[in-house]
Formats: C-alpha cells, structure tokens, sequence
C-alpha cells in the first residue's frame, strides 16, 4: 500500500478536450501533489458529439453497418485512450511524471455484455507499482477486459464508475469527479432555475438521483459509493467552489424532508389485459408470464402495478418495441400512452414522515399537473406525469418543498 494517501480524481470531457481545460486539470493535479496525495486519474473521452474524438463522433463512423457489439465497444472505448495518452503527455510536459493505462492494464475485469459491462473485479497491482515508481497513472475510463479478452465498456458515463471502482480496489483515502458543473444539484438547472449546489448529500439519496434521471453521476458508480462508504467529491474543474461532497448514510443527517428533484423524460405506460380476475392463480400466472417474457427479452419495467384484471408498467420509450413484441408473442391485449415523464422526490428525511404524499400531490395540484400513477421507496416517491408538464412538475416540488435558493 502507497505510504502516500491515494486520490482518485475522474475528468469528464469537457476537462480534456483543450487547452484550457487540459491546464485547469494540470493545476488540480499539481495541487494533490504539494499536499503530498499520490493521484489516480481517470479520463473519458474528449468533448461531446461532433468534436472530432468524441464517443459519439466515432460510433458515427459506423452508422447503418453491420458492425458485431465486441467491434462497437473496441471502437467506443478509443475516445478514452486519446485522452488518457494526450492528458498523460500533457503532464510530462509540465514536470509531472505520468503514465498512460488502457482499462486492461489497470487490471479492470468485466463481463462480457458489451455496452453495459459490469466491472467484477480489479488487480490494482500495476497502478500501485506506478505509484510506488513516483509516477501519477492516467486511465481510461469506460472500459475494462472481457473474459475472452475482449475490450468491453460500462455505459455511457462509465468513466464515473472506473473512477469509485478504483477508489475502491486502491484504498483510496477519496475519489473526487471532476466535472464543468459546481457540484450536484437540487434538480435539473436547465428545467429548474431554483436549483442550487448542494454542500452535502447522502450516498442513498445520490444514488436515488441517479436512479430516476440525474445525470450528475453513473449509476453504478453512485451505487458503489452507496455500498462502500469511499468518500467521494463532485467538484467543478474550472472553479475554486467547494463543489458536493457525498456523505456514509451512516454519518449523514438530513436536513429536511426532501434534498432534491429528479426527472426523466421519454416514458411510456402500458395497460395490459390479464384474462383471470385479481387474487387468481391464473391472474397470476399470466403476470408472471409477462415478468419473464420482458425479462429474457432485456426490457426493464418500471413503476409496475398489478390491478383487477390488468397489468400496468412503465418503459423508456426505446423500449416500446420489444415490450410490445413480448405481449404480442403472449396474446395479450394492451394499449400503449407516450409522452409521460417520471418525476421523483428525493431525501432521506422522508423515511416514517406522515403527509409527504399528500403535500405531493397538492404541490402538483396547485400546478396544474396531473398524477397519472405513483412508486415510492424509503428516500422517493416518483409520480408519473404528462412530458409536456414535467418542468412544472419540478418547480413545483422544488419549491412546495422548501428547495429554492434562497
């Protein structure tokens, strides 16, 4: 193990695709240094769509071919080595010593389901010999080693979850995202002006966010912070703010009844027929028939309630498709309803608390939104609401709820 305290520290793309962010990511590093830390870093890819080594812009290479899924996700991880080379070098040039790692020489081992690869182990032994050297590694993100060698990558913003996983296999004393944003916030900035940086927030409720839309953060990586306890920052790379620092449920203490609002859009809710009335095992058994049915053909259902008579669930809308094959297949009767948007609250301090339902719903009232369907957990409780009511849905908890700046 390092004698020197190990920091992990991921840069998105927008922290590597100039100059100007490449210098600003330098600084960061030179300053984990004089405070006598050894870094990690993780890198994505440069830019988003349309620059030239961006994600996007490669797999545009192959739009329309008949590309298999190993050659997609080789291609896709190569915006991550650029980065990693071109950040390492940029360090030489300023007196840092660095090395470059593609995810298999950082000893990152996945599965095999290419484009949304889960790592299932690490042997760090490579990055602690580069620390032992003096030498600060640089890693691509996104990315790690099939078991038939291949190259597979975790999802789009895998990079987050290099950056926890490594945290974690290295020990690491804190992993720290960098990203062009101060920190993670109340809700969406773009649908919710109100929104303001929080100073703290709980690993569960950071995970809650990712879960139902936030983009702030992986979902597997907000769920690794969740399951370790490693103490993880989200800071802004072009500012001094002192960005959100993501806090051990163990040692957290709400605020208040919600810490934030989350939303996704592109929903779609279907109504399905079931032949045999509630209570019955047949009702039951054509339920399960359609569980197993979305479950091999690797549709994800959500907000699912079974009523009299009727099966109702959620979907992306990318998913309509095969959800609606799987039914067809079954003989089963159903209707599909678009543009739906899931907005969900979010905060610990919700747990046992009588009425936050009720306040819920009159928030949304008052706003003109209607509640097509409700789920709720300990830290949520999502509604389903029309698309085009989602921005006014948001404001409308945010505020009812105490979260507006100010």
């Amino acid at each position: 193990m390092s004698a020197r305290p190990i920091v992990v520290m991921k840069f998105g793309g927008t922290s590597v695709a100039d100059d100007r962010g490449r210098e600003a990511l330098s600084r960061r590093v030179l300053a984990a240094l004089e405070l006598g830390n050894a870094p990690v870093l993780v890198v994505s890819a440069m830019g988003r769509r349309g620059a030239p080594y961006a994600t996007d812009t490669l797999l545009s290479l192959i739009d329309g071919l008949p590309a298999r899924p190993r050659e997609t996700d080789l291609l896709a991880s190569a915006g991550e080595l650029i980065s990693a080379v071109v950040i390492a070098a940029h360090l030489r040039a300023g007196g840092i010593e660095a090395v470059a790692f593609t995810g298999q020489q950082a000893g990152i081992f996945t599965d095999d389901r290419f484009g949304q690869a889960r790592i299932t182990g690490i042997d760090p032994a490579a990055l602690r010999a580069a620390i032992d050297a003096g030498h600060v590694p640089v890693v691509a993100g996104f990315q790690g080693i099939a078991p038939d060698g291949s190259t597979a990558t975790l999802g789009r913003g895998g990079s987050d979850t290099t950056a926890c996983a490594l945290g974690v296999a290295l020990e690491a004393d804190a992993v720290e995202i960098y990203t062009d944003v101060d920190g993670v916030m109340s809700a969406d900035p773009r649908t919710c002006q109100a929104a303001e940086v929080l100073k703290t927030i709980g690993a569960e409720e950071l995970f809650q966010m990712a879960r139902h839309g936030s983009k702030v953060i992986h979902t597997p990586a907000a769920e690794l912070a969740l399951g370790s306890g490693i103490d993880v920052i989200v800071r802004n790379t072009f500012s001094d703010h002192a960005g959100t620092r993501v806090t051990d449920m163990r040692a957290y203490a709400p605020t208040g009844v919600a810490t934030a609002v989350s939303h996704v859009s592109g929903i779609a809710r279907f109504i399905v027929c079931l032949p045999a009335g509630e209570g019955t095992p047949e009702h039951m058994r054509h339920q399960t028939r359609v569980y197993r049915g979305m479950a091999d053909a690797g549709v994800s259902l959500d907000m699912f309630t079974p009523l009299a008579g009727e099966l109702v669930f959620t979907v992306d809308e990318a998913s309509v498709a095969d959800a609606s094959l799987v039914l067809d297949t079954l003989g089963l009767e159903f209707t599909t309803h678009y543009g739906l948007a899931k907005v969900t609250l979010v905060g610990a301090g919700m747990h046992g608390v009588p009425g936050v339902v009720a306040s819920m719903a009159e928030y949304l009232a008052d706003a003109g939104v209607t509640i097509l369907q409700t789920a709720d957990s300990h830290t949520t409780i999502s509604a389903l609401v029309p698309d085009a009511d989602a921005t006014a849905a948001v404001a409308a908890l945010h505020r009812g709820f105490g979260l507006d700046a100010g």
